[in-house]
């Protein structure tokens, strides 16, 4: 198999970089080559999950991979993004310095390397696929063209009189060396006989003397390869020895020599799964590190989400505080720790912008998951909200109803069926919703000995499905406030036993509800373990600044006779190791006036 360059789908869909250091950035991360001992494999992901996509990057080899069908219109959600639409945005920061393409190489390897291992411990359904060039494309035309060359080749070398057998013999060695790779050390009485009957020396003497059997040597070979392969392989060998051609034979033992490498590689894999497990967060970091001393200013977006995060938090604590409160000496930012703001910054993700906005670098390669579970947040929003309607309309009668809920779940997700599609067209299918809905409301009724809905009352009921379309839905407001919250609690009580409660009205739903939040809580917690001492730096220089704000200016009314404040900033994360305190001392708006040191109240961030 050749060198094959190689793009992580979650990186490559990476757009909207403003130039200097986040072109850098995309350009380390999409420019791979597959050498390492990691690299040597093709990653892919749900082998229903590939289609075909191409990147281009100024000044390298355009590089191309498969890509999902289902996941295209996703994906191309983050790629239609252009990149001088973000340069407002982001953070202001000093020029990246000129960078080598060696320099670029050698940091993609790096940066290949950690997001292949990030892979295989995230994704729990993680397989080696053999790469499948698209239809019609000039790579798969090339490549049809040429194999046709050789086994043409090879075919008329084998019908020479007398028969030429260079071609045979090369690949009769390609095999010799397929086999001996799945040997493990002890299989020495495999590798003898192997060793022994593909001698190509001994091969060579008996083509030349007119003495070779090809076919024996083949039969051989397939012999040996149902020994040592998988038993999911025993059907591929099988049809092995049916073919009686030689060329066909040949060609049809390396396909199948190449599914018994991807399970090879498959194995090892698995195999190296739990000793990845619990380095992979060590790794990640340390791959991350040594990026980011090549480009020091790679942490601005991740400054610019966690600045909006406090700044969120900031806005929520001063809208709760009382009126009588409002002086801004003890509100804002001196309520935020590190966790409140980290878990309110991931939960912004699941609220992105991914068409306008650049992802963070530190969850950059999990953008896709993030986006995937955004999708099926918004999906479920509208099914709650349907459901919700449903029963509130329908009253206590349809509520204890057994597998009636589930039975509208189910017809409500049928017809909202890739409602992300820029096809789709919610207001319509939201009317055929209504349609469907009522008449099983009304035959439900029917069965239980209920009064069936009158015209007017399904009339009411469709409009109010219909009108979940409307952003300005309150609602829908209602639902989506309470699937924030739940996944709110669910990240503060990620490390406890016990889970949160599901808020009400989202009863319908709690089974798909909980099955999201786990998969998201496994993700956060994986990325707050491997980037905490960057979130920690980044939030203490944030904070800070906050505090600042706060104890600067002073109103009038904090200048006579009040104590100083100290603004302890404690974070809960299990990677700080201490507190920090500051002393303000208020000081009277004289300038003969000494601070008076008095019993200090402390504030807990």
């Amino acid at each position: 198999m050749g060198t094959v360059p190689w793009v992580l789908p979650a990186v490559r869909d990476r757009q909207g970089l403003t130039e200097g250091k986040q072109r850098d950035f995309t350009a380390s991360l999409l420019v791979c080559e597959r050498d390492g001992p990691l690299n040597q494999l093709k990653m892919s992901q749900n082998p229903d999950k590939l289609n075909s996509s191409e990147e281009k990057l100024s000044g390298l080899e355009d590089d191309q991979e498969n890509l999902d069908n289902s996941d295209q219109s996703v994906r191309k959600r983050i790629r239609q993004s252009a990149p001088g639409s973000h340069r407002d945005e982001t953070p202001k920061s000093s020029p990246s310095r000129p960078v080598s393409i060696e320099e670029l190489m050698e940091t993609a390897k790096g940066v290949t390397n950690m997001a292949l291992a990030h892979e295989i411990v995230v994704n729990g359904d993680f397989q080696i696929k053999p790469a499948e060039l698209p239809e019609h494309s000039l790579e798969k035309k090339v490549r049809d063209i040429v194999h046709k060359a050789f086994w043409d080749c090879l075919e008329a070398q084998l019908k020479d009189d007398p028969p030429t057998y260079d071609h045979a013999i090369k690949l009769l060695g390609e095999i010799k060396e397929s086999l001996l790779s799945f040997l493990l050390p002890g299989h020495t009485r495999l590798r003898n006989q192997i060793t022994e009957v593909l001698d190509l020396d001994l091969i060579k003497q008996e083509a030349e003397n007119g003495a070779l059997d090809i076919s024996k040597l083949v039969k051989f070979v397939i012999g040996m390869m149902g020994t040592l392969c998988a038993p999911a392989r025993d059907e591929d060998i099988k049809k092995l020895k049916d073919i009686n051609e030689i060329v066909p034979l040949f060609r049809a033992i390396f396909s199948v020599l190449d599914l018994m490498k991807m399970d090879m590689a498959n194995f090892a894999v698995s195999s190296i799964r739990p000793k990845l497990m619990q380095q992979s967060a060590e790794y990640e970091r340390k791959k991350f590190q040594e990026f980011l001393e090549k480009q020091p200013n790679s942490l601005d977006l991740v400054t610019k989400w966690l600045q909006e995060a406090a700044d969120d938090l900031a806005k929520l604590g001063h809208e709760m505080l009382p009126p009588h409160c409002g002086d801004g000496a003890t509100g804002g930012a001196s309520a935020l720790s590190f966790t409140a703001v980290q878990n309110q910054a991931y939960l912004k993700l699941l609220k992105w912008d991914h068409m306008n906005r650049p992802f963070p670098e530190t969850v950059l390669m999990d953008q896709t998951r993030f986006l995937e579970m955004q999708l099926e947040l918004e999906q479920l929003l509208v099914v709650g909200t349907v459901l919700l309607v449903t029963f509130s309309a329908a009253g206590p009668a349809l509520i204890d109803v057994p597998g009636f809920a589930e039975k509208i779940k189910t017809i409500v997700k049928v017809l909202l069926t890739g409602m992300h599609l820029p096809s789709f067209n919610l207001k319509e299918s939201l009317a055929s919703v209504g349609e469907k809905v009522c008449a099983e409301v009304n035959s439900c009724l029917s069965q239980h000995g209920f009064t069936p809905f009158s015209a007017e009352r399904e009339a009411v009921l469709k409009g109010q499905i219909q009108a979940v379309a409307s952003p300005d839905n309150s609602i829908c407001k209602l639902v989506d406030s309470r699937i924030q919250k739940f996944l709110e609690n669910y990240l503060a009580s990620s490390h406890q036993k016990s889970l949160p409660a599901i808020p009400g009205g989202l009863g319908p739903i709690q089974r798909e509800l909980e099955e999201i939040a786990a998969k998201y809580i496994r993700l956060v917690n994986y990325n707050r373990m491997v980037f905490s001492p960057y979130y920690d730096a980044v939030l203490g220089k944030i904070l800070t600044k906050e505090e600042s704000q706060i104890v600067g200016p002073l109103p009038s009314t904090a200048i006579s006779g009040r104590p100083p404040v100290m603004i302890r900033t404690a974070s809960s994360t299990a990677s700080e190791r201490h507190r920090t305190t500051q002393c303000v001392t208020l000081r009277p708006l004289t300038a003969a006036a000494t601070p008076q040191r008095l019993s200090c109240p402390v504030l807990q961030i």
